[in-house]
């Protein structure tokens, strides 16, 4: 605990200052929004207050919750079910919002399975809690960006789609011809990431284990793994939820749908 605390002092006191400087930031970034008519400036506030709100109530509940296996199971499905709903709502507005289980589950699980199966995730709370957030996390970016890339895609060029039906393409190949390209610019961001670690940034994994104590050899491994990991989980998601845009199973029936 005390090595914990002193952690934490070392990267940014807990003081009345935080508070204030944090406060002044998410109010910088209302107002920038606002004036850059990105329409998004009432977005930005709610959510630095969610922020706020979720992560006051996760640090009561994590540190009770992560001395028990199976309360932690519980808290890892409440974490992938709001990334469902958040997912599925970035898609649709429809009952289809939970068919967004499947690309985030299909990234997931495996990765999440394989690292308990061979015993190098540990049983236990303090480790499955953060390691399946990290991932989860990752399979909700990829999957909401990926699918309304594709479902953009296929209403802007939904002339194209139609003049791949009429060459003879079936109606999901039709689609995916359209959207892959598009919908594959959303694993970018995790790309980019993973080439500049250790020259651009040093994240939040790596600095995290440094700061309680772990040797660098050991921090740059761990984060080595949440990168691959992460690009393994992502690269699941985009795949699927491409396959359920191009069959009609998320997000509004595609232009050209027949039938």
């Amino acid at each position: 605990m005390a090595l914990a605390a002193a952690a934490g002092n070392q990267l940014l006191p807990v003081t009345p200052l935080l508070g204030v400087v944090v406060a002044v930031l998410l109010a910088a970034a209302v107002a920038v929004a606002g004036w850059g008519l990105l329409g998004h400036g009432h977005a930005v506030l709610r959510a630095g207050l969610r922020a706020a709100a979720q992560l006051a109530a996760v640090a009561l509940v994590i540190t009770w919750v992560v001395g028990s296996l199976w309360w932690s199971a519980l808290f890892v499905l409440l974490m992938f079910a709001v990334a469902v709903r958040t997912a599925g709502r970035r898609l649709t507005a429809g009952p289809q919002w939970v068919r967004a289980a499947v690309p985030i589950g299909a990234g997931v699980l495996p990765v999440l399975g394989l690292l308990l199966g061979v015993g190098l995730l540990p049983p236990k709370g303090l480790s499955v809690i953060p390691v399946a957030g990290i991932l989860i996390g990752g399979a909700l970016t990829a999957t909401s960006l990926a699918g309304r890339r594709a479902l953009d895609e296929l209403r802007q060029r939904h002339g194209e789609v139609e003049a791949a039906f009429a060459l003879g393409f079936e109606e999901r190949d039709a689609r995916l011809e359209i959207c892959r390209t598009a919908a594959a610019t959303s694993l970018v961001p995790a790309l980019d990431q993973t080439r500049t670690v250790g020259l651009v940034t040093l994240p939040g994994a790596f600095v995290g284990m440094l700061l309680g104590g772990a040797s660098p050899v050991q921090a740059g491994a761990v984060q080595l793994f949440v990168l691959v990991a992460l690009l393994a989980v992502e690269s699941v998601a985009v795949v699927v939820v491409l396959e359920l845009v191009a069959r009609g199973l998320l997000g509004a029936s595609p232009p050209g749908a027949v039938g």
